[in-house]
């Protein structure tokens, strides 16, 4: 797609010097800011990089922590702000200023509310999803994650083709929520719940290509519920346009030179810029720089357009950085070569399987959150003891029970390229297994029996695995008393080599509690605003459950969007 015709949405919509009240660089959750800022009356343009509209937001899998929000009350959730604020102060612990997470607390009621008139999404509470620390003051075991309803992407018209595919195609037209994983993850297990929801969903699929519906749920599903509201509005998009450089005047940020095409054009800004371009995860210097060069080139699964254009570009303005050392750590299956890291959610936790690095050993509690997980495999780094190599070990019980990778459901074989390519191997001798994956013999037979022994007893007091409720969410409920361990009793055992993701970086831009952008004497950029991965993570060095960072792109668009709203009302 290289014409402008091709590039616009609506098409035919003109690229050429350009006035806006207010100029969005991103289209993942900034869409969100563009919505709100257009419901107030502002013209709004947004410019994306790729070809695709939905960024990182799109690959996702479309949880959205929602803490006090009314989707959690309408299902009798029973959450309150308070509660929302005593476990955020609690997890953040002072890595990021409180009144950040005090912002998103307040507007977040706000921001749903303004995602219900503006776009077609339906929420619902993935309940029992637990904080990523329920056991913290404030968290709650019951969760506080939502997500959209399958939603019928087929609304989106023409344009239905230039929404980003998502990280994980399905082979089959079968929309599956986080909710739905859970249990179908568990179908040879639980049957009773998990085939009567690939029922259902199935039916949903198939059932609506034969009315010209086509339903997608996760990401996908919440950022084709943004796109439509968009389209609605009549928000402009022109896909495949870069930001060069912002435009100020005085010390004010009044618009950007954005190239298309290798044409370099202006758009003047009356009422700001907001940067909603992602973070660094495929910036390989920025994250060797920032955050360790042992990690793997281009492993993270954010979108490959985010380089942190914005960062470095906004930088060039005057603006600080917080929080670089951090991403979304997201341990997955070692890419084939030339491949992508496959997604790895439920399987660390089900019983039947543990962790060892390359002395053969377990170093953590295998069902922790995955931000935690990766923050102990780079702490380890950091202390002069780094995990060269992991490898996730189980038995044929496990491997006859539980989908594996998204693609290899119960009994069905590992790929062959797998074993081809030395990042899966099968033995039913644990020794022979130890060679295979080069680790001491010995030590890795001694992990494995001290690890049944923890198994049979139902209590790993190495590391913890299984008493967080986080923990027990992906557990298998049908092994008692800990759902998260079972001693791998009987071979063959198979051992699957794996690697330090991401699903994006968080460090980014420093910015208040009003979503502006701070040069790093704390004095905002005026008419410089920051949301999503572009701006540090609101919540510091920690993910207090799933979906809290789509939900605070969320709500600090919004935060932007009525910044930039009531200045304009105010001038």
């Amino acid at each position: 797609m290289t014409s402008a015709f091709q590039a616009t949405i609506p098409a035919g919509l003109p690229m050429t010097d350009t006035t806006v009240d207010l100029l969005v660089v991103g289209s993942g959750t900034g869409m969100a800011a563009a919505l709100a800022a257009a419901e107030r009356g502002l013209k709004v343009l947004i410019v994306e990089k790729s070809p695709y509209v939905g960024g990182s937001t799109a690959r996702s899998g479309g949880a959205l922590w929602f803490p006090a929000s009314q989707v959690l009350a309408e299902n009798g959730a029973g959450d309150t702000a308070s509660q929302a604020r005593t476990y955020l102060e609690s997890v953040v612990d002072g890595t990021a200023p409180a009144q950040r997470s005090e912002s998103f607390v307040a507007h977040l009621p706000e921001t749903v509310a303004m995602l219900r008139r503006t776009t077609p999404l339906k929420f619902m509470w993935a309940k029992e999803y637990s904080d990523y620390h329920p056991e913290h003051p404030g968290g709650s075991a019951v969760g506080r994650t939502c997500e959209c309803k399958p939603f019928n992407t087929s609304v989106l018209g023409q344009y239905g083709s230039r929404l980003r595919p998502g990280l994980m195609e399905p082979t089959v037209p079968m929309p599956t929520t986080g909710a739905d994983y859970r249990w179908m993850n568990l179908m040879a297990r639980v049957p009773r719940k998990g085939l009567p929801l690939i029922a259902k969903r199935l039916a949903q699929g198939a059932g609506g290509l034969l009315i010209g519906r086509r339903y997608a749920a996760g990401g996908q599903a919440l950022a084709a519920g943004l796109f439509a509201g968009i389209l609605r509005a009549g928000v402009g998009v022109w896909t495949e346009t870069a930001l060069v450089r912002l435009i100020t005047e005085d010390g004010r940020v009044t618009g950007a030179v954005v190239s298309h095409d290798g044409h370099e054009i202006a758009v003047n800004a009356r009422r700001g810029v907001i940067l909603a371009a992602g973070g660094f995860d495929h910036n390989m210097d920025m994250r060797w720089k920032f955050q360790s060069e042992s990690l793997g080139e281009h492993t993270s699964l954010g979108a490959e357009t985010n380089t942190g254009d914005a960062i470095r570009i906004a930088q060039d303005a005057g603006a600080g950085i917080a929080l670089m050392d951090q991403a979304w750590w997201f341990p997955a299956v070692a890419p084939l070569p030339g491949g992508a890291p496959l997604v790895m959610l439920a399987e660390r936790a089900l019983p039947g399987s543990l962790i060892v690095d390359q002395t053969g050993s377990r170093f953590t509690n295998e069902a922790a959150d995955y931000m935690s997980f990766g923050q102990c495999v780079l702490e380890r780094e950091r202390s002069g003891d780094p995990i060269e190599t992991m490898w996730i070990v189980f038995d044929q019980q496990y491997r006859n029970s539980y989908v594996f990778a998204a693609d290899c459901f119960p009994r069905q074989p590992l790929p062959q390229s797998w074993y081809d390519a030395g990042i899966a191997h099968r033995s039913s001798d644990l020794g022979e297994l130890a060679r295979m994956m080069n680790v001491p013999e010995g030590q890795f037979v001694a992990t494995v029996s001290r690890f049944d022994q923890l198994a049979r007893a139902g209590e790993d007091s190495d590391f913890g695995r299984g008493r967080s409720a986080y923990d027990r969410y992906y557990g298998d409920p049908t092994i008692t008393p800990n759902p998260n361990l079972r001693p791998l009793d009987k071979g063959p055992f198979y051992a699957v080599k794996m690697t330090l993701s991401d699903l994006g970086t968080c460090g980014g831009l420093r910015a208040d509690e009003r979503a502006r952008v701070l040069r790093e004497d704390g004095t905002a950029i005026p008419g410089l605003y920051a949301i999503g991965n572009t701006a540090a993570n609101a919540f510091g060095a920690t993910y207090p459950g799933a979906g809290a960072t789509i939900a605070q792109g969320l709500v600090y668009g919004y935060i932007a969007a009525t910044e930039a709203a009531t200045e304009a009302a105010a001038t």
